[in-house]
């Protein structure tokens, strides 16, 4: 039997790292972290959003301490580790929590050992350290990378327990990933569809609900996807909801209520959410009719007027600064004229017909809204600046004044 090939023997013993090599690195750890940070971004763009995101400064502590630790082990080798121990495995909580494997996170480490085995090399030759030493802090480095990984897979697998592994958390997570605003590499996405069993569709149409009535599991479809744990309950729905999927949803959703958003390319799903959950407060506002399904896309109208109210107070404020002296009861006596005039422009008689005037009161009002408005009535812009003020008012009602 031939006998393995043995690892080639170092002509010197190792050893621990010289302390003093601490006092060397610390003055590199500012530049090492924004190196690190970069090359990681490179080379997995999926990370780039979480370092300049809300969770940023979190995540670069995180990061630093990481560091630190290295070197503090350096200059202290019995020194606590336990923040450190820490901060891994919530990351590894977290890529479980995303929906990831662990895969992406242990490559980050990777690329972060080889750019300070790089830094390194540097900073040894600028101190001509000893080649005993730089292999010293090699091991000592490959090592500690391996310390980081383990950690975050306890972190990992402890998320992994809690979230469970049954189809509806393996799919709940597939939902939040898609729903999550960061630019997601579809071979990830295909990674955790394939875990949840759902196949990716190219379209998708989300569904807002409110949380007073939420549906049964077992009354939807199995491949729609669910989160009823979100303080706002949402359905992602594969393609369009037509024919017998819109009449199956009917039926889910009868005792509850609920809007449609728009169906959208998969990697829109967040705006076709949003849209639902906006035409869901117009509905229970009374803007939109009720219905068992209300449809954002038959309501796109209301929907962009009324999607920024203080916009929409300031959109009148200056189209219909005119008007802005008069009383109430007056203002809003020539507010209606010059909106059936905008929308009509009919006579007189037609005029008063839809106002419920006599003409000459109509002649009279439209005589006090050209010497208000002047030209801006005659010019095209301003003009349809003016109607879309007057048609979000109307869409606020009686409390828009």
């Amino acid at each position: 039997m031939t006998a393995g090939r043995q690892p080639p023997e170092r002509t010197e013993p190792l050893g621990p790292l010289p302390r003093e090599l601490a006092a060397v690195m610390r003055p590199e750890l500012p530049s090492l972290l924004k190196e690190m940070a970069s090359e990681i971004v490179a080379a997995i763009p999926e990370y780039a959003e979480l370092l300049d995101g809300p969770n940023a400064r979190v995540i670069r502590v995180g990061i630093e301490q990481n560091i630190a630790t290295f070197v503090d082990q350096i200059a202290a080798p019995t020194a606590t580790t336990s923040l450190r121990d820490e901060i891994c495995r919530r990351f590894g909580r977290f890529e479980a929590y995303e929906g990831r494997s662990l895969d992406m996170l242990q490559t980050a480490y990777r690329i972060g050992c080889q750019v300070g085995l790089r830094r390194a090399r540097a900073v040894g030759k600028r101190y001509n350290l000893s080649v005993t030493v730089m292999l010293a802090f090699a091991d000592a480095l490959f090592a500690y990378m391996g310390d980081l990984a383990e950690l975050s897979r306890e972190g990992y697998q402890q998320a992994m327990a809690e979230l469970g592994e049954e189809p509806d958390n393996r799919r709940r997570r597939l939902l939040r990933r898609i729903l999550g605003g960061t630019a997601v590499a579809r071979s990830a996405l295909n990674e955790l569809a394939d875990h949840a069993g759902w196949p990716l569709p190219t379209e998708v149409t989300l569904v807002a609900l409110r949380a007073t009535a939420l549906p049964s599991r077992t009354v939807l479809d199995r491949d729609v996807l669910i989160d009823f744990a979100d303080p706002e309950p949402h359905l992602l729905v594969p393609g369009r909801i037509e024919g017998e999927r819109r009449a199956s949803l009917e039926k889910a959703l009868s005792d509850c209520r609920a809007a449609i958003g728009p169906t959208t390319p998969l990697d829109e799903a967040a705006d076709s959410l949003r849209w639902a959950r906006q035409t869901l407060v117009l509905v229970e506002s009374g803007v939109i009719t009720d219905q068992p399904l209300a449809r954002t896309e038959n309501n796109l109208l209301p929907l962009w007027l009324l999607s920024d109210p203080g916009l929409v107070r300031q959109l009148a404020a200056r189209h219909l600064a005119p008007l802005a002296d008069l009383t109430p009861a007056q203002r809003a006596r020539l507010i209606d004229t010059l909106r059936i005039w905008l929308t009509t422009r009919g006579t007189a008689a037609q005029m008063a017909e839809a106002l419920g005037v006599h003409p000459q009161t109509v002649r009279y009002r439209m005589r006090l809204l050209t010497r208000a408005f002047g030209s801006r009535l005659t010019d095209s812009e301003e003009r349809f600046a003016i109607e879309v003020a007057l048609r979000a008012l109307q869409l606020q009602g009686p409390r828009s004044g």
